[in-house]
């Protein structure tokens, strides 16, 4: 396993995380456990940020870029 490999599966389980405490901060019952899951849902985007920044100036992570076509139709979908 090479660095990019192992940066590639930091990031998919960093993304997992922040799934699951996003989850976890809709369905909490009280304040304070909605609080918790915030706090690690913020500290998890942290991370899955500083990762991704690694990744993309190393080369590793380049995003597809959208067509205009679709933008303007998903635009045009949700428009009033």
């Amino acid at each position: 396993m090479n660095d990019q490999n192992l940066m590639e599966n930091l990031l998919i389980l960093e993304k997992s995380g922040c799934d699951m405490y996003l989850h976890g901060t809709v369905e909490s019952a009280t304040g304070t456990v909605q609080q918790s899951f915030k706090s690690a849902l913020n500290q998890s985007l942290a991370m899955q940020e500083k990762i991704y920044s690694e990744m993309s100036a190393r080369g590793w992570y380049q995003p597809d870029c959208a067509e205009q076509s679709k933008m303007q139709e998903i635009k045009q979908k949700f428009c009033c």
